[in-house]
């Protein structure tokens, strides 16, 4: 499908699909899931998974610009190795599915991500009890390629990360900036993948430049909502749209 042969209804779409992803990188990365299933309903769902990626490297540089000084080295490089494995096998995922399959994949992988962030929400409480914990190696090689299948498929590894990250005890800065670097870091390596299997292209490039102004937005708007608003309650309503809009890729 050509730049040009999307309707004005669909450019404004992905205009909104644009903003979300800027918040998501800079406040609240529940965000992010209804950014995809947005991609996911004007594109093929296939072609969606690798016309994104762009657009969220972008929003990653943003992020690593606003909060790179906040990264925790240690936790991010023994998180990155158990990636690859995931990437790959999502790499062949998406060489072997037609564009029914990938649709329902996004949609069941949200859902399951979903499922894993309220999981997390009921855990926050015990967490403060018991205190932090760092996870042992196992842990965080399944992370990885928990977190590299997820992404490579349906661009949502946020709830497995997030989950990490706080039961290795980092406060809310430090997450900020060792996500920042940690999808930095794996969306580039995605883009062989996603270049090799066809789902970037120079059509799907040209879209996302003319996408970044709205990124941009999204991101000043993200910065201010962390300040102003109460990251819990924001969470069940980003929580709610993204499980609803999985539910609407699964009809």
């Amino acid at each position: 499908m050509g730049t040009i042969e999307l309707s004005l209804g669909a450019w404004v779409w992905l205009a909104v699909a644009g903003v979300l992803v800027g918040v998501a990188k800079t406040a609240i990365s529940g965000v992010g899931s209804i950014a995809v299933v947005m991609f996911a309903a004007v594109l093929p769902a296939r072609e969606s998974t690798g016309a994104i990626l762009p657009l969220l490297v972008c929003g990653d540089v943003v992020a690593v610009a606003c909060y790179r000084r906040h990264a925790d080295w240690g936790t991010l490089w023994r998180l990155v190795p158990g990636v690859l494995p995931g990437l790959l096998l999502g790499a062949w995922f998406l060489a072997v599915v037609d564009d029914v399959v990938m649709r329902r994949t996004i949609a069941v992988t949200l859902l399951v991500m979903c499922g894993i962030q309220l999981w997390q929400r009921a855990h926050t409480a015990q967490l403060a009890l018991t205190g932090p914990r760092r996870p042992h190696g196992l842990t965080t090689l399944s992370t990885g390629a928990a977190a590299g299948f997820a992404t490579m498929t349906a661009n949502a590894a946020g709830p497995v990360t997030t989950i990490y990250l706080i039961r290795a005890g980092l406060p809310m800065l430090q997450m900020i900036g060792t996500g920042a670097w940690f999808y930095l870091v794996v969306n580039l390596a995605k883009v062989p993948f996603s270049a090799g299997l066809g789902l970037i292209t120079p059509t799907s490039l040209v879209r996302d430049a003319l996408l970044v102004p709205a990124l941009l937005a999204g991101a000043g708007l993200g910065i201010l909502l962390v300040r102003r608003l109460q990251q819990r309650q924001f969470e069940v309503v980003t929580l709610a749209f993204s499980a609803g809009s999985a539910a609407l890729l699964l009809l």
